[in-house]
């Protein structure tokens, strides 16, 4: 079984489990776990997020912004707009 097998055959359930075990260091059994094994655990969080959830509900999502533009709301960057020299 490859890798892309292993991920989409990660249910719900297995995915708490990982993701719990990340949270806390530890196994559901109270064994630590290695450096190693957190970052493959949060690897298989990402992914199991990326394939089955909403991007509200991935791991770290931060909502965006909007943006405002300069000069106001009536005016976006792709408006040309002179430009005023001020002589002094």
């Amino acid at each position: 079984m490859n890798i892309e097998d292993l991920l989409k055959n990660i249910t719900p359930e297995i995915y708490q489990n990982l993701k719990r075990a990340v949270e806390l260091g530890k196994w559901p059994t109270g064994d630590r776990l290695s450096k190693e094994q957190r970052e493959t655990c949060m690897q298989a969080v990402i992914a199991y997020e990326h394939l089955h959830l909403p991007p509200e509900s991935h791991t770290g999502y931060i909502p965006p912004k909007p943006h405002t533009y300069c000069g106001g709301e009536d005016h976006h960057h792709d408006d040309e707009q002179p430009v005023t020299w001020i002589k002094e």
